[in-house]
């Protein structure tokens, strides 16, 4: 009978261990629950947010449409809520029927948000070109309507560009927020041989627009510009909503799927944990183990 000691305490030690283990999973699914919860109400703040309002020279790609994904984290936000209130109280009070519910939920969420949102990356691939296109009908930028010319010229004078493609977009009637001030140029043998031409300035930043305006007019004289074109900050502050998008849901993606294999870990214990044994001497000295009856 001495000699069944050691097992027995073995089979205690490793009941031990699976219950400490089976704390830090219960453990680690409340905060990946949490986290859940918290990926929602971003969704509903990005959601509901005017973010695309801050888009110089909006009023360029009113035939754009810049709203979309806001639909779909104005209605998957308060539903990844409210599922994420029933996850944490399931994994709290550790009820097996409701953490399977969960899981069962959020996996259908996580298929129609994936669903639904797969056209995000569809749009953020067309993007350039229907920019483009924007672009070019837009030019020449001096008959342009005179709010696109306002707006235009202001993001110009912040952002230190000219033009949406090339200042070229402008003719012959550049305005004063293209107009560049050069550097002193350095001696002409210190400088690499794509910068000694004599249309550019020494740091790139300007370029000498009689240069490419052929041919020039009596209104016309030597000016520097910026060289930088317009059109591709335009380009990211139009395609920065839809990333961030893009980005919430990746993010929603790859914590419901840890959330829902941790509840299911939790929820199917009973098929994957060992059942308690016990282990009784007869008076023969023979041993017989037997289930250990459930308290519950």
């Amino acid at each position: 009978m001495w000699l069944k000691f050691p097992e027995n305490i073995t089979r205690l030690s490793q009941t031990a261990v699976m219950a400490r283990c089976r704390s830090y999973l219960r453990g680690l699914a409340i905060c990946v629950t949490v986290l859940l919860m918290v990926s929602g109400v971003v969704m509903i703040g990005v959601g509901f947010s005017s973010i695309d309002g801050n888009t110089p020279v909006a009023e360029l790609f009113n035939q754009l449409s810049s709203s979309d994904g806001l639909l779909v984290l104005q209605v998957f936000g308060p539903i990844t809520v409210i599922l994420s209130v029933l996850g944490v109280c399931a994994a709290t009070l550790d009820l097996k029927p409701l953490l399977l519910v969960f899981s069962a939920l959020i996996f259908v969420e996580f298929v129609a948000l994936m669903v639904v949102a797969s056209p995000l990356v569809q749009v953020q691939a067309q993007l350039d070109g229907a920019v483009d296109e924007v672009f070019l009908n837009v030019t020449p930028l001096h008959k342009a309507e005179p709010y696109i010319q306002r707006e235009l010229k202001k993001l110009q004078t912040s952002d230190s560009c000219c033009g949406l493609r090339s200042f070229d977009d402008w003719a012959d009637q550049l305005p004063d927020s293209c107009i560049c001030s050069p550097p002193t140029a350095p001696p002409t043998s210190h400088l690499p041989p794509s910068r000694q031409s004599g249309n550019t300035s020494s740091d790139g930043a300007c370029v000498m627009a009689d240069g490419d305006l052929q041919p020039r007019t009596s209104r016309f004289t030597e000016k520097w510009v910026h060289s930088k074109p317009c059109g591709p900050i335009l380009k990211s502050y139009l395609s920065f909503p839809i990333k961030l998008r893009i980005g919430i849901i990746s993010a929603f993606a790859t914590i419901a799927i840890t959330a829902i294999a941790l509840c299911l870990a939790l929820g199917l214990e009973e098929y994957w944990k060992t059942p308690p044994v016990e282990t009784t001497v007869d008076d023969f000295n023979r041993v017989k183990y037997e289930p250990k009856p459930s308290l519950t």
